[in-house]
Order: C-alpha cells, then structure tokens, then sequence
C-alpha cells in the first residue's frame, strides 16, 4: 500500500510535502478595471459596453471564464484534454456563469461558491487535488461582472441609485491557473482554510467591514499553524476590503498582537483609482482577486520580487434571499502561500 503522509499543520492548514507549482495566470477584464493601475498588467482588456458581444451580462461573464481558462491553458503549453479538473466559481445563482462558460471545454468540473473568496477555494482545493495525486494538470477559475453583480443582489443599473462611500464596485473580469507538479516559477507551499465567521453585521454595502474579521482569523491562524511572524511574508494580501475593511483588519490584527501594516496589500484597493474612477471603498466580486493575482501578484512571484505571498482572498456570504430576510452577512476568508521558486 502505498504511504500516506500527514500533511495537515496546526488547526486549519496544510503544509505540502511537494509544492504544486503554479504553471500560468490569465487575465481578462473590463474597460473600468483595465483604464486603473494595473491596466497595462491584463491580458485582455474588453469594449466600453462590458457586453463583450453578448445579449446579457450573465452570458458576457461566462464568455470571460472560457477566454481566462483558454489562455492559461495556452501559456501553460497544454491542451485541453490533458487538463484533468477545471475548480470554477462566481457569484450568480448556482453559479450559472461557471456552468456555462466552462462547458465547451469537456472536462470534470467541481462548482465552488465562496463568494468573494472563491479564487482561494479554487487555489486551495486545486492545489491539494495535484498534491495528492489526483490531477497532474488541474485549473483554478473564477469570475465576476459589475452589471450581473449588481442584478443579482442590489438595484437594477437604470435605478441609478446613490452608492455610500463604504460600498465596493464589483470587478468585471476572469483570472484563472493552471497547477502542476512541476515547471513553474511559482509554487503553493500551504493552504489555511477558513472558518465562517459572523459578527453580525448586515450592511451589503459595506462588504469590508462583513469581511474584515474573516480575514483576520484565517492570517491570525495561518501564522499560528505555520509558526510565523508578518514579516516572514513579502506581502500579506487580502482579497476586497477595500478601504473601510483594512483599516478594521489592521486594528483586530493588533489586538491579538500581529501588525501587517507594513505587508499588507489588498486587490480591492489597488485595481482601481477611486478618486478618478469613482470606486468608493475600492473593488471587490470573484473576479476582483483573480484578476489580481493572476496578471499582477503571479508574476512578482515568478520573478522573484516577492519570495513568499499570503493570499487571502475574502467573501461575504449572502444572497439576495438572505439579505431581504434581514439575516447577517458572515464572511469567510480562504489562505494560499505562495513561494517563488
């Protein structure tokens, strides 16, 4: 029989014997995401309409998964059929933009919904899938679109409603990976999968301030479990929370001792400019993060910038069922360390 090794560390995370090695990122993204700071980062950048050709928002959002996915694939020097599991998500009602946007592609899917944290999922569950032996070549996608977004859970865009500052502005775009046993410049060293946590709070509008103490518990356990200080990271970067959230993780953190101010980074608040382009608190969905790390964060890493990235991808989760039940909105938060090679 063959051996199996203990590979779980402390109370929530795994420390891989082998790193699964992250082969490529892929980007596409709006004319709004890519008109801010990381434009010139994005593979593909799209039209003014945020349509990308299509009838429906939810339709243009699947047409970004099949172009993200096609991409990485194709960077990583692959084909489609040796890609042995595609882990895809977005925020829609049973994530209707995976379904469709991935279905040409003939390969197994697991649909995962973590909200805004899905990217950590996909990373997370891809890279144990490769670790253990189930998938030599395996694909970590999500996706997210301001107009579906903004349909599926708050007001319809011709409402023209008055957005409060702590709001967010849902990225329209797609990252996705490709993962390996071996061939890339960057490697997923661990994982710290995260608890849902709920303080209770209610407000849709601000998404930061629902996420903040997520995120606080899974760095404050991943240094725990891996027995590290902040410094120890390049970066500790957190999904959207925007302005509003960081500030409140910041202050948590310090309260169990840690200060990150120095490592911190958030993709919500460096994908867009909020002075010129009138974001508010900053950006925030599926896509938000994924964009992000695949066509900004991946390639520091890759280059050896940074050594050791904590990714921390952030969600809220709720539906528009929920919210109009006047339930809370617990967050969650999902960890990924990421090394160069």
């Amino acid at each position: 029989m063959t051996e199996v090794r203990k590979q779980t560390i402390g109370k929530q995370s795994i420390q891989f014997e082998h790193a699964v090695h992250i082969l490529s990122g892929a980007s596409i993204v709006g004319k709004k995401e890519g008109d801010g700071p990381l434009g010139k980062c994005f593979d593909v950048i799209g039209g003014e309409d945020g349509m990308f050709g299509c009838q429906s928002w939810e339709e243009a959002e699947s047409v970004l998964q099949k172009e993200a996915v096609t991409m990485a694939i194709g960077k990583a020097e692959l084909e489609n059929w040796q890609i042995r599991t595609i882990y895809v998500g977005d925020l829609l009602a049973q994530t209707i933009a995976s379904s469709f946007g991935i279905i040409g592609f003939d390969t197994p899917v697991y649909g995962l919904y973590g909200a805004c944290a899905t990217m950590g999922e996909a990373l997370s569950l891809s890279s144990m899938a490769v670790a253990a032996g189930y998938g030599d070549y395996v694909v970590a996608v999500t996706s997210s679109h301001f107009g579906s977004a903004e349909k599926e859970f708050r007001f319809p865009l011709g409402y023209g409603n008055q957005r409060p500052l702590s709001a967010t502005w849902t990225v329209t775009g797609s990252g996705a990976c490709v993962l390996g046993t071996k061939g890339g410049k960057a490697r997923i060293t661990g994982i710290t999968t995260g608890k849902i946590i709920d303080f209770g709070l209610k407000d849709s509008l601000n998404m930061g301030a629902c996420m903040a103490p997520a995120a606080c518990d899974t760095i404050y356990q991943n240094l725990m479990d891996f027995n590290r200080m902040p410094e120890d990271y390049d970066r500790i970067i957190t999904g959207d929370l925007g302005e509003v959230g960081q500030h409140i993780l910041f202050d948590m953190l310090k309260e169990k001792g840690f200060d990150i101010e120095k490592q911190h980074m958030d993709c919500g608040i460096e994908i867009y400019d909020k002075e010129s382009q009138d974001t508010h608190a900053g950006g925030s969905g599926c896509g938000c993060s994924a964009v992000t790390f695949a066509s900004y964060i991946l390639p520091k890493i890759e280059k050896g910038e940074w050594k050791r990235v904590l990714f921390v991808p952030t969600g809220a989760l709720l539906s528009k069922v929920s919210y109009n039940e006047g339930k809370s909105v617990p967050g969650i938060a999902q960890a990924v360390v990421v090394e160069h090679c």
